[in-house]
């Protein structure tokens, strides 16, 4: 196991600060989108990019790449902002998201944004395409890893069991699952609109190597991509609890902020805090 050192959490952690700030001037600028979804899963993300995935920014379709699967689409604020940030795309066309003519539209598309796997939105279809992919990584006996990031309320979509049941018959020990479990989706909380719980329970039953941890703890984040890698013979999942809206107080646990952009004021009250913290 990869030796998990203090300066490698406190990079992560401006990481995932920086992703914060950078969602949260995208979509205020914009003036619509999701910040609730992408400000909980940064953490995640950053931890991904900057420490688990292999990549290469002046490569984009290097054969040997780690995939990464933004399932939950929505999200993809967070995801052009660590794309930015890993050199994928110009940092300054950030300011372009959902412009007419932008490629930075409200869902990610992969014919025109490099560093883009799968043009995902419709949700349950992302995890299906990263099962494909990691058959295919099987069948072509290359190395590489795939990950792809739900949302609790996307779990609802019976294709997102379809493609669970079908990595664990075909035993895709290189494809990792990550749930962000914030409690919320648009239409209030996940567990009173379509109850997905037990969501380890369920991966588990699948027959996935499962495992709950914070999403906000970069060592239990670290740790449990370090422990998927050692697990051979099934696909994992990891369960990650999160906090709608994390790192913006006025944000945090509330539903409204799931499909909200915010106003000029909030926009400057949200970067002083994640200035701070």
């Amino acid at each position: 196991m990869r030796e998990i050192s203090q300066q490698a959490v406190t990079e992560l952690k401006e990481r995932a600060r920086s992703l914060r700030c950078e969602v949260i001037k995208m979509l205020g600028k914009a003036g619509s989108g999701h910040t609730g979804g992408s400000l909980s899963a940064a953490d995640i993300v950053a931890c991904l990019y900057f420490w688990e995935m292999r990549l290469d920014s002046a490569n984009p379709g290097w054969p040997g790449r780690d995939r990464f699967v933004l399932s939950k689409g929505h999200a993809a604020p967070l995801l052009y902002a660590v794309l930015a940030e890993k050199g994928f795309i110009p940092k300054q066309e950030l300011a372009s998201l959902r412009r007419l003519g932008s490629r930075l539209q409200g869902h990610p598309d992969m014919r025109k944004v490099p560093g883009v796997e799968a043009s995902t939105g419709s949700l349950g279809q992302g995890i299906a395409w990263a099962v494909g992919m990691a058959l295919a990584g099987r069948l072509d006996a290359k190395d590489y890893r795939v990950y792809t990031l739900l949302g609790d309320g996307e779990i609802q979509e019976g294709e997102v069991w379809e493609a669970v049941m079908a990595a664990a018959h075909y035993r895709l020990d290189n494809l990792v699952a990550i749930v962000d479990y914030n409690g919320l989706q648009i239409d209030g909380a996940v567990d009173k609109v379509m109850s997905p719980l037990p969501i380890a329970a369920k991966f588990e039953a699948f027959g996935w190597n499962t495992e709950e941890i914070d999403g906000h703890d970069f060592r239990e984040i670290m740790q449990a991509l370090e422990s998927a890698r050692g697990h051979k013979g099934r696909p994992s999942a990891i369960v990650a609890r999160t906090v709608k809206g994390k790192g913006v107080s006025f944000m945090e646990n509330g539903v409204d902020w799931h499909g909200k952009a915010p106003n000029a004021e909030q926009v400057e009250r949200a970067l002083a805090e994640l200035a701070v913290n």
